[in-house]
């Protein structure tokens, strides 16, 4: 299995009259954009196999920013995700695609990803929790080290009952002001925990994850969330768990 890597493709289009070009995520090299040539013909055995949430075993070569696809291998089946599950699944693809860097090694966060997506497949209820969790743990691995449990003014421990507003490149302190960026010390308890027992923490666990995630993302919108709208439209769900909506 010399070369072969795993990965799962984050993102393909059309390429030409028969090709694909795709971002895929790798366990060793991170994200990675592939020239896959004739996956789109007719008689390709790659045509089943280059699509999301499908566990890969690839290989590839060549030099520059766009490398080529020379092998590629199901594992097993696609992992089976729909509806809300799906829409899920497709932003966190889509996040994942917008803020790695190309080529850079991020071999924890490949199966921090694999678990994100298998519990996808299983969980019977709302995803939120297991995209929360996805996201703090993203933020760990794009370098974002934050205290949690200590006001970053006083040092001192937070407490439950108090509020501390988040400031960029500091932390929370404790204040008197209540706005979008203040957080009760329960919430960022939940946070320090990955743990969101109720509504209230796993709304201020979106809150905090979108305020933290905005400076990778950029000001570009999120297509998944565009999709996610559309979809609710047609099938409403509770207000309270839409978990990649803003």
């Amino acid at each position: 299995m010399d070369g072969w890597q795993r990965a799962f493709v984050l993102h393909g289009r059309p390429y030409s009259e028969t090709s694909l070009l795709l971002d895929l995520f790798t366990e060793s090299h991170g994200r990675i954009k592939l020239l896959a040539k004739g996956a789109r013909g007719r008689r390709s055995h790659l045509k089943g196999c280059l699509q999301p949430f499908t566990p890969l075993l690839v290989r590839w070569g060549g030099k520059g920013g766009v490398k080529t696809l020379r092998a590629a291998e199901a594992v097993s089946l696609s992992l089976p995700l729909s509806g809300l599950t799906l829409y899920s699944g497709l932003y966190v693809n889509e996040v994942l695609d917008r803020v790695l860097e190309a080529e850079t090694p991020y071999s924890s966060l490949f199966f921090d990803y694999l678990e994100c997506i298998q519990s996808l497949a299983g969980v019977s209820g709302s995803p939120e929790r297991i995209l929360r969790r996805f996201e703090l743990a993203l933020l760990g691995h794009l370098g974002y080290g934050i205290d949690f449990l200590h006001c970053a003014g006083s040092g001192e421990p937070v407490t439950e009952q108090m509020t501390y507003r988040y400031r960029a490149e500091k932390g929370f302190i404790a204040s008197l002001v209540v706005d979008h960026f203040s957080f009760t010390g329960r919430d960022l308890q939940a946070l320090a925990n990955r743990e969101f027992p109720d509504v209230d923490t796993l709304k201020a666990a979106k809150r905090f994850t979108r305020i933290a995630l905005k400076p990778y993302l950029g000001g570009k919108p999120l297509k998944s969330r565009e999709l996610f709208r559309q979809f609710t439209i047609k099938k409403p769900a509770s207000d309270s768990t839409l978990p990649v909506d803003e």
